[in-house]
Formats: C-alpha cells, structure tokens, sequence
C-alpha cells in the first residue's frame, strides 16, 4: 500500500492507494495551489509546499483518476492558471489537466515488438488523415480498423507522425501544447495504447515521432510558466537569448537546464515505458544542435540528445531511434564519445538525388552517378540510415507526391506510374530502412495536407501497383529466403552507364545461393536489349524475382519479357563471371542467386 505520510516520487499527478499527489517546478513562485474536481475548483483548498529546490508538493487524498484540474501560481501580483506541464491527458488545448493513471490500463501481457533494424520496413502515418469519417478528423481508433492493409501491405513497422496534444484538432502534430498528452481528439491515451496493443498483436512495431526543437507556440502554457522571464522571452522552460529563435516559433527549450532536460528525457521515455512504443524519430534535430540548423552551435542540445540516445540504449535495448537530421552527419549515429548515439537517421543524401532523377523531364539529364551516391552513402552501418522517396516534408510544403512531381498533367498516367514505382524500388533495395508515406502505394495524388484523408478508393482502383509495393517489401525482407542479400551489409556497383541510364548494383550479407542479389536499373525510356552485366562468383543460374513493368501490376506496364540469367564463365564490370539480360524502359529487375 502507498504511503500516505512520505513523499511519493515523480511529477504531475501521482496516483496511489491513498488519493493523488501533485508536483509541478515552479521556481520562481511564491505560492502554487491544486484546484479541481476534488477541492469544487477552490483556488485555496490544497495549496503545494516548496519542497525547497523550485518543485512544490501536495498530496490530496480526495483527488481520483478522472478528475480535472489545474493549478493556481501566483508570481508578485501575477495569478496563472496553468495546466500541469505533465498532464497524460487534457480536456483539450486550451482546457483543463485530468488526472490519468497509466498503471490502469490492461496490456494483456502485450509487449514491444520492434524487428532487427535490418529487417524493418516503415510505414509513416498521419493518424488525423489516415481514415477519417465523413471527411471529418481521422483519429486513433480508426486507423486501428485499417491496420490490416499495413500489414497486408507487408510493411513491419507504423511511425506516427506527432500525436502530442495540439492546438485545434487538425495539424501535421509539429506544434506540440502539452508533450506527455495524447491528442485529445485523436481519442487520448487510452486509445493511444489500444491502436500500439493491436499494431503488436499483428506483428506491427509502432514508433513515434517527437518534436523537441521548439514547442508551441501556440496554446502553450509552458509559457512563463510561473510568471518569470526575461527579455519577453519564455520564461523557466524556453531560452532567455539568441537560442529561444526557431522557424516555428520562440519556443527552443532551455537544453542547458537540469530540470528542463530531465522533463524531455522523461517524455521520451514514456513513450516508450507507458505505451510501449518500439522507437522514437526525433523531429528536425539540427535545431537542436544549432540555431538555424548549420551554424550557431547548442552543445546542450546535442548533449541531450546523447543523453536520450545512451539511455534508451540502456534501458530500452532492441527499441530504435532516429534522428530527422538530413545532414548526412555520421556523427549522428556514432557512439563514439562525440556522437549522438542515434540508431539511423533520415538520409537527405538518398532521397534528394533520387526524386530530382526520376523526376526529371528528358532523359538525356538523368543523372547515373547521382543514383550511385544514393545507393552507396554509408554512415558505418547500413541501416544508420532511412531511405525513402515520400515524407510528410517531400509530399507538402511546396512540393507534391511523386507521381505528380513526374508528371503535372497526368499523374495516373504510364510515365508518372513507372518512375514513382521504379524510386520506391531504389529505396526498398538500397541499403537503410526504408520508409513509404501513407497512401504511396495506390498513387495518392497532389500534396499532403492534414484537412484532406488517405482517398481509400484508389487502394482498389491502383491495386496493381499496392500489390507492386507488396512484392518489393516481401523481398526486401526475405519472406522468400531468397533475397537475404537485401537484408545485409554490403553493396557493390557492377555497372553504372551514365549514357545509357543504366545501372546494376549487387547486394549481399555473407553471400552464396538465396543471399546475393542483383538488382538491375534501366532509368532510360528505351528498351536495353541483350545487355552484357558482370556476375558475383558462383555457377548457379540467376532467377528473376520481380520485374516493375509487369502487366500485373498495371495495365498500362508493357509486360516485357525479362527472364532468368544464366551465369558464363569470364570476367566483366570487375567481376568474375557474366551474364546478359534485356530490360523494359523505366523499369527495375531483382536477381538472385540460386
């Protein structure tokens, strides 16, 4: 039974056997008070002591799970109505705290279910459009009901975009209000808990996007806090300088200040601990480490990341995290004593060459070697790093899906289908992990905007090309056993034709039958007839696994004939032995060996 006479660790409200306990940091307060459900609102009822270090503690026996609440700071003359900085749940932005207690909900024994970083497949998620109803605001319990095309899809892992309470109830989540609250008209914690309950129970691991480069700014009661600040600036949460200046807003965490630090490390953490998230993305970490993402150096900001990254090493072994950094910075995923500890990080290095290529009007200005630096970038590790050709950023923001980038006028039409497959095929062969934005795989068209939902309709209308997607993530993951080279470390170019827009790159773990694979590029709108490619050593016969321009796939694909490869003895492309080929135009072929 909790004590009710010593002072219960942690922050926010507390739940135990003997009513509630409230702790709240408020430094520079001269007194806090709990107000709520339990005390009929009185602003005088159960008023905090300073525990002497800037925290104040009050425990209510009265108080229960459930109830509302907020607290009272009076600064001087100043008297603040704040909600509680560790609110797990909140009416809504702009509302009250309630009091939750995470130990209440029922896991059934459920846990994490993160694969081998090696063996994952991502699958990015807007849960506000993902499925909505009647156009409406699409929230947690719904995506859940769609959780079957992700795994039908194949695709092993969910990272949903942010879902930290939010000003409104529309937004891309990058505006966070109340970090360790759940979106309140996403459905809350409760069903924050059940959509990841479900995801593993379907072998699905689930990640979360957070957001700690600035917070806000809008509905943003961290801000002045407890009435203190300085220079108009945030006040005890927020830098008082330079440093507090972001592109969103000037909201920059203090990462310089114990308890602010703490108060991050322990929303990371809870994500992982309380809702049994299988990683974490870090959203836009170079404004964390600096002030405008290049120059102007935040040591404390990386430091803090650091200190995330060793600790869920620690206590989280097997959990991933990534970093949006898209500086291709290999420091970001050292752990050496200057790095930054992350598991992987978004590759600009990879997605940047790749969209500008296949998007790219006239052939003659395709760039081969462009491709082979986003095939080959390394980072010491090759899953360090997530490899994709649609985001949230790569589909908005002034730019739109793939196949409308291909192709303005006609993007369902042949060209706009066999370039955007043919990027998805690089990114789910290449070395890293790759990644596919919601609704990628039926050709969801225009831009990505959070008012506007997945159009579910075109799952069926373009099912050729989901099941195109399909074929490539069962591959890409070896369901086969017989493409493990996908899975491996190792990468070679056998050949790279900048004339011809051809490509052939050998992918490979240990090597041997079911393990070497080659993949084949023809970024060209001419058909290659009969061409000549160097082989990895080994007599058995190259069996073709997939070929992009099948009719299955879409009746506007041309069905070429590809075939299996023999493999001859005598050298070429600085490989042992040769095989020769015929491929159709914008077209991929993956090999393997046996």
């Amino acid at each position: 039974m909790t004590s009710t006479t010593e002072r219960w660790n942690g922050m926010g409200a507390i739940v135990g056997d003997g009513g509630v306990a409230f702790r709240v940091w408020a430094p520079h307060a001269d007194t806090v008070v709990v107000t709520g459900d339990f005390n009929k609102w009185s602003e005088s009822a159960n008023p905090l002591e300073s525990e002497g270090n800037g925290y104040w503690y009050a425990l209510v026996p009265e108080a229960k799970t459930g109830d509302e609440y907020k607290y009272i700071i009076t600064n001087g003359e100043q008297v603040l109505s704040k909600r509680d900085p560790y609110s797990y749940l909140v009416t809504n932005s702009v509302g009250n705290s309630v009091i939750y207690d995470h130990s209440a909900f029922d896991w059934e024994g459920v846990q994490a279910h993160c694969p081998p970083f090696n063996e994952m497949v991502i699958y990015e998620m807007h849960v506000g459009t993902f499925n909505s109803v009647d156009g409406g605001v699409g929230d947690l319990e719904g995506a859940m009901e769609r959780l079957h095309h992700v795994l039908e899809l194949g695709a092993n892992t969910v990272q949903l975009m942010p879902v930290a309470e939010f000003a409104g109830d529309q937004s891309w989540g990058y505006n966070p209000a109340d970090p360790f609250a759940v979106e309140s008209a996403y459905g809350g914690p409760d069903a924050l808990k059940q959509f990841v309950k479900k995801a593993h129970e379907m072998g699905i691991a689930v990640i979360q996007d957070v957001v700690y480069n600035h917070f806000g700014p809008s509905d943003l009661d961290l801000w002045q806090f407890d009435g203190w600040s300085e220079n108009g600036k945030g006040g005890i949460y927020f830098y008082q300088d330079w440093k507090s200046e972001t592109p969103w807003g000037d909201t920059r965490p203090d990462y310089g200040r114990e308890e602010v630090r703490r108060f991050i490390r322990d929303n990371a953490l809870m994500w992982l601990k309380d809702y049994r998230m299988d990683g974490l993305r870090l959203d836009m970490t170079p404004y964390m480490r600096s002030k405008d993402g290049s120059s102007m150096d935040i040591p404390e900001g990386w430091s803090m990341m650091r200190w995330i990254a060793d600790t869920v090493r620690e206590e989280f072994p097997g959990r991933i995290l990534i970093a949006e950094d898209l500086h291709g910075n290999p420091l970001v995923t050292s752990t050496a004593p200057d790095g930054a500890g992350f598991h992987s990080q978004w590759d600009s290095h990879f997605v940047h060459p790749v969209r500008e290529v296949i998007t790219e009007i006239d052939d003659e200005w395709r760039s081969i070697p462009a491709i082979v630096e986003a095939v080959t970038t390394d980072y010491g590790d090759a899953f360090a790093r997530v490899v994709y050709t649609e985001s949230h950023d790569e589909v908005a923001n002034g730019k739109a899906r793939v196949p409308q980038e291909v192709n303005p006028n006609d993007p369902s039409g042949w060209v706009a289908q066999k370039l955007s497959t043919l990027g998805a095929a690089l990114a789910l062969t290449s070395p890293g992990i790759p990644m596919l934005f919601q609704g990628q795989e039926f050709l969801e068209g225009a831009w990505f905007r959070d008012s506007v939902p997945l159009d579910w309709s075109r799952d069926e209308n373009y099912a050729g090309i989901a099941n195109l997607y399909r074929d490539l993530i069962n591959l890409r993951l070896n369901r086969s056993q017989s493409t493990r080279g996908l899975t491996g470390q190792n990468t070679a170019i056998l050949k790279a034709d900048d004339e011809a827009n051809f490509l052939v790159f050998h992918r490979w773990a240990e090597g041997g039958v079911g393990d070497d694979v080659v993949v084949v590029v023809n970024l060209d709108s001419e058909v290659r007839e009969k061409v000549d490619i160097g082989l990895p050593a080994g007599t058995e016969k190259w069996t073709l696994r997939f070929n992009s321009d099948a009719k299955h796939y879409s009746s506007l694909f041309g069905g070429f004939a590809s075939y299996d490869m023999e493999s001859y003895e005598g050298g070429l492309d600085g490989q042992p032995r040769h095989g020769n080929l015929s491929i159709a135009p914008y077209t991929v072929l993956i090999y393997s060996r046996g």
